[in-house]
């Protein structure tokens, strides 16, 4: 049997429903539960049962342990995401700078100085440097839709992986001396931009779904330990241990970029993207030995665009203010309506069912909810160029004034593990419901400090630069404040990833349909690439003496959006309870009308064979 094949067989098998027997003394606990018997064991002899919400209060809440594969999928995105950003910490400041006095490959001689090479100023280095992260979350659409609906996940991380493999190598050519004197620099960089978004769009939006696919178990389950002790294995806890395990990985790899900015400072921009791409190679050889070993779901074909076609057909503005718009494509209405055909004239078939509706809907839903990371992005870093820059104007002391941004990750690296182990599990045991959009507005206002930090640092900067208000560029000297300063705003935006982008990531996987989980994905990262859209669109007027203006509006600007997420989705919690108790009915709908038709088979074949019989007994 092919993997897909078995793959299929696992999934059915795992939502028949086996109903208590009470005569087993050892899940009498568990009365009135059904059971998921793929599951069981000598302690669950019947399977794990499937949890109620009364059980949340009866039994210890935990989560469970991920099979080995997570950790080589985890391994990945920590390697693949070093790579990106040990290229991208040091792109700025080869865009941006000129060689440093007597260098050839950007390396540095004099104290105080940056590393450097193709010396274009702020507004080419942030353009470019922002249409990077515009163009590798805007592919994701591309990556995510192919998997969904052609080639599956697997496949399509593999092209990501041979795609972003080939920008590695463009990008080191870039920084070779000759090239740089020669004037192609510019050139190799762009395509190498182009293929580096190219392959991480068909990687960051699959990889993550890729791993969750992994997690066992569909719902909330009782299971009896060995000690005898029945524990509440809680779906949602572990999907969000996993996600901000792997958040967390994703952060242990961008430390990349410190390697990655002495490198530059110390030897050259060609040693500096190197060693990304031999840490890249990690990514190749473990997707290749980690493939045979995952849980790979098929693709599968996506309606949407014919849903969509059904629901604007006329009169569609006066169903979409009546809350009716989702519901004129359900085929059930369409079938009371008397359409028996998508397409009369053509005699099209209506394929899709009414749960599939009702999961586009929660797609389309998504698209809305996920705006408002766009302002979040944007005060989380999102004008890079003029933290550079901010950075570049003050006393660094030797230090790469791009190392900065390093503790973003570190401030990830340090939190994750004090939220998940120490904070959580505090808030869960003394009953603190800390809601999923308690998390996410916590996020939002971290990242709004962010910016009202950075515009106070850059207005003391311009107080105390010898050049005054035209600090960035100032050839006589910097301003005596210490350039560790800027540890503060990337901290802070830093700690507010830790709840709304873990959350987000957590948001676009579990309330996505199973046929679309890699284009949700796509359409989160697609924030990203709209923030960068808005800051390359501005870059020509991030100059002196206007720096402090745009983290002061983006500062304000962040903090109404982050009022207006709280009070459209204060109760967003109840509605994914009602998605899930919807999705659960779906599947257990499709189990049965699935065992109804294996008895209708197995039965007209017994009744074939009873008319075979009488047939030769009569000859």
């Amino acid at each position: 049997m092919s993997d897909s094949a078995q793959d299929s067989a696992k999934s059915q098998k795992d939502f028949v429903i086996a109903e208590l027997d009470d005569s087993q003394d050892n899940n009498s606990t568990f009365s009135g539960h059904d059971f998921i018997p793929e599951y069981a064991d000598d302690n669950n002899p019947k399977g794990l049962a499937i949890a109620v919400p009364e059980d949340r209060s009866l039994y210890r809440s935990v989560s469970t342990r991920p099979p080995l594969v997570c950790y080589l999928i985890l391994l990945v995105e920590f390697a693949e995401r070093g790579s990106y950003y040990g290229v991208q910490g040091v792109l700025n400041n080869f865009i941006m700078r000129p060689l440093p006095e007597g260098s050839k490959t950007g390396r540095v001689y004099r104290e105080n100085d940056s590393a450097g090479a193709l010396d274009m100023g702020i507004p080419a280095a942030n353009g470019l440097t922002m249409f990077l992260q515009f163009m590798a979350y805007v592919m994701p659409l591309l990556g995510g839709y192919i998997a969904d609906s052609k080639i599956g996940k697997y496949k399509a991380i593999m092209i990501g992986v041979w795609i972003g493999l080939v920008s590695h190598i463009v990008f080191v050519i870039a920084a070779i001396p000759s090239v740089i004197a020669g004037g192609k620099a510019l050139a190799a960089i762009i395509i190498a931009i182009l293929l580096l978004s190219l392959g991480t769009g068909f990687i960051k939006p699959n990889l993550l779904p890729l791993l969750l696919d992994q997690y066992p178990y569909r719902c909330d389950v009782l299971q009896r330990l060995p000690s005898g002790e029945v524990v509440y294995v809680d779906r949602g806890r572990s999907m969000g241990v996993i996600t901000m395990t792997f958040y967390w990985c994703i952060n242990i790899g961008a430390f990349l970029r410190i390697a990655t900015s002495y490198a530059a400072l110390d030897v050259g921009y060609w040693l500096a993207y190197l060693c990304p791409g031999i840490m890249y190679l990690i990514v190749c050889i473990v997707m290749i030995f980690a493939g045979p070993k995952a849980k790979k779901r098929n693709s599968a074909r996506i309606y949407s665009n014919k849903v969509l076609r059904v629901c604007f057909r006329g009169g569609f503005i006066k169903r979409l203010l009546h809350g009716e718009f989702w519901v004129y494509g359900l085929p059930s209405n369409m079938h009371e309506r008397g359409e028996e055909y998508f397409v009369e004239r053509k005699k099209k078939p209506i394929t899709w069912t009414d749960q599939d509706v009702r999961d586009f809907h929660v797609t389309f839903s998504q698209c809305v909810l996920f705006l408002y990371w766009i302002f979040f992005d944007l005060n989380d870093g999102g004008l890079g160029s003029s933290m550079n820059a901010q950075a570049g104007a003050m006393t660094t002391k030797n230090v790469p004034n791009d190392l900065f941004k390093n503790f973003n990750p570190v401030t990830i690296v340090v939190l994750i593990p004090i939220l998940d182990y120490i904070v959580y599990p505090l808030l869960i045991r003394y009953k603190i419901n800390f809601k999923v959009v308690h998390k996410i507005f916590l996020g939002f206002l971290l990242g709004v400090a962010s910016s009202v930090v950075s515009a106070i640092i850059q207005w003391r900067v311009y107080k105390t630069s010898p050049c005054g208000w035209y600090a960035s560029a100032c050839k006589i000297g910097v301003s005596p404040m210490s350039a560790w300063w800027d540890v503060i705003p990337f901290a802070l935006g830093a700690a507010g990833e830790c709840f709304c982008n873990t959350e987000g990531y957590e948001l676009a996987y579990t309330r996505a349909p199973d046929n679309s989980k890699g284009l949700v994905m796509a359409l989160f990262l697609l924030m990203n690439a709209f923030a960068a859209a808005i800051s390359e669109a501005v870059s020509a007027a991030l100059i002196d003496p206007y720096l402090i203006y745009p983290f002061a509006a983006l500062a304000i600007a962040g903090f109404i959006a982050s009022i207006a997420f709280l009070i459209q989705y204060w109760n967003l919690d109840k509605t994914m309870a009602k998605e899930e108790l919807e999705k659960e009915a779906a599947r257990k709908e499709e189990a049965a009308r699935k065992e109804e038709e294996i008895r209708k088979e197995r039965d007209d074949a017994s009744l074939s064979a009873v008319n075979a019989a009488e047939i030769g007994s009569i000859a």
